[in-house]
């Protein structure tokens, strides 16, 4: 049954195609336009007025950025965006124009930018206590402790609180090795746990990893069990209402997921000391790599044979916790198997700084073996805006919300991909999208960079801002506050036809 929000939503929802021409310079409704493309798209509207931008010119910050900040530190589009203001599934620049956000701060907010009731919440607290560390006692962090482990099934009871999604998974390598006694780890190629010096080993990207000796001391990369770019997929593997074009000859069960994990064996028989296994890390759907699913029924099956070495399994629920996925809180239960260790950030603090590692207690007791101590983890401030987050997601249902327009989203995205060529799979649950670009349907073959990064600019220049993630960032990731609306997922899926249209070579 469509709740009522939904409902309400539906019954305001424009017609299919909102699409025009017009030689007008106003695009954003009620705020000012992007650049102008020779076709528009409505935006939603948005009653919201951001306070007018007095900071440094756009000029200083480009000056400062490229002087005194250090060069990782980089920035989309051709023109860098300077964003100022954020409402919602809002933001806006310095000059004012307003953005549709469908990557969320790479899947940060989950309840909505500025959200009033996380920012009451962390004003309320600031006005009482900012910072002790966890030498004294004080009520928050104790408060918030209970609410999150009440959200996980089992004897997932313990947790310990950080500030990122590396030091959670940090924190889980050291855990899982000291509680089994055992070494060795594995993970998925094309997967992303972290940029810590422990947790950049266990990222499987070249593109993350510095050439630094010891980085891979004790961990192993195993074949991803990717159903749209792997040796084997078909048309029924993943937990999604989009399904691969590859053909499936299955009858019963899953040959792809079953050659996947078959793979995994072999690694177990020849690359690991028999038994002797520390942990195994799995996002519950890859976020970095371009939000690829598993085969239904591979993480359950490798959670039984890394526990029967010795090992954990640590799910990795950064970027699909907190109901991103809709159908489940935690993206594992959709897996149908309960992890040794839990790890998540990002969604849990809508952006404030705030992360966690929920575990068993027996397995937690492992901490105990020396000291080990975090001086911000769950700091008075923190809690009270994880607090507030929880809250949020429950008052307004933004797990169903997000099952709702991310099927919607999902489904309009497969029309999309029936219309344009380059769309070679659309795959995700809930608000965990993905849509990968391709120059070639049938080899699968990456689009190039030129026209992948010509859409995603004309989609900027629409007023919708999409993140792009794959090995060959080839794959636009959507990832929005969870609070977005069907019209929003309209208007998004609008401007990418628009885009794709418009940077089609003839029209080049």
């Amino acid at each position: 049954m469509m709740s009522k929000r939904l409902l309400a939503q539906t019954r305001r929802l424009p017609p299919r195609s909102s699409v025009r021409r017009s030689s007008s310079s106003s695009l954003h409704s009620k705020a000012a336009p992007a650049t102008i493309a020779q076709l528009q798209v409505e935006m939603p509207d948005c009653n919201h007025r951001p306070v007018a931008y007095d900071g440094s010119s756009y000029e200083q910050i480009l000056k400062t950025r490229r002087n005194h900040l250090t060069p990782n530190l980089l920035a989309h589009f051709k023109k860098p965006l300077v964003i100022h203001a954020g409402h919602m599934q809002w933001l806006y620049d310095h000059e004012g124009r307003r953005y549709l956000d469908m990557f969320g701060g790479i899947v940060t907010v989950s309840v909505g930018h500025c959200h009033p009731k996380v920012n009451q919440a962390l004003s309320e607290q600031t006005a009482k206590l900012w910072h002790t560390t966890n030498i004294y006692m004080h009520p928050k962090i104790h408060e918030y402790a209970e609410r999150l482990v009440a959200k996980f099934p089992g004897d997932l009871k313990s947790v310990c609180f950080v500030n990122s999604g590396s030091e959670a998974n940090d924190l889980a390598m050291l855990m899982a090795r000291l509680h089994t006694g055992n070494q060795d780890i594995l993970s998925l190629r094309n997967c992303y746990h972290g940029m810590s010096p422990y947790t950049m080993g266990l990222t499987a990207h070249s593109t993350w990893r510095f050439p630094l000796p010891g980085v891979n001391n004790g961990l192993v990369h195993v074949m991803n069990p990717d159903p749209y770019q792997g040796i084997w997929g078909g048309s029924n593997c993943r937990d999604s209402p989009v399904q691969t074009t590859r053909e499936c000859q299955c009858t019963a069960g899953c040959q792809a997921g079953d050659a996947y994990y078959n793979e995994l064996e072999e690694t177990f028989k020849y690359s690991l000391p028999r038994g002797k296994v520390a942990a195994m890390f799995a996002e519950s759907i890859q976020g970095v790599g371009g939000t690829v699913q598993f085969p239904k029924g591979y993480l359950k099956r490798a959670a039984a044979l890394v526990r029967a070495n010795g090992g954990l399994f640590v799910a990795d629920e950064v970027q699909t916790g907190f109901g991103r996925t809709g159908e489940h809180f935690w993206g594992f239960e959709g897996h149908d198997y309960v992890p040794d260790i839990v790890t998540m950030a990002k969604g849990i603090g809508n952006g404030f700084p705030l992360a966690a590692v929920v575990t068993t207690p027996e397995i937690a007791a492992s901490l105990g073996q020396a000291l080990h101590f975090n001086t911000y983890g769950g700091n008075p401030m923190a809690s009270a805006v994880g607090i507030a987050v929880l809250d949020v997601i429950e008052e307004e249902q933004l797990q169903r919300n997000s099952l709702e327009v991310g099927t919607y989203f999902l489904k309009g995205l497969a029309e999309l991909q029936q219309r344009f060529e380059i769309i070679g799979d659309v795959r995700g649950k809930g608000l965990m999208i993905g849509v990968e670009l391709v120059g070639n349907r049938e080899k699968r073959t990456p689009l190039a960079t030129p026209h992948v990064l010509d859409i995603w600019e004309k989609c900027k220049d629409q007023g919708v801002l999409f993140g792009r993630g794959g090995l060959h960032g080839n794959v636009l990731r959507i990832k929005p506050p969870m609070c977005i609306t069907l019209a929003d997922a309209k208007f998004a899926m609008d401007v990418l036809a628009l885009a794709i249209t418009e940077s089609q070579p003839e029209n080049n």
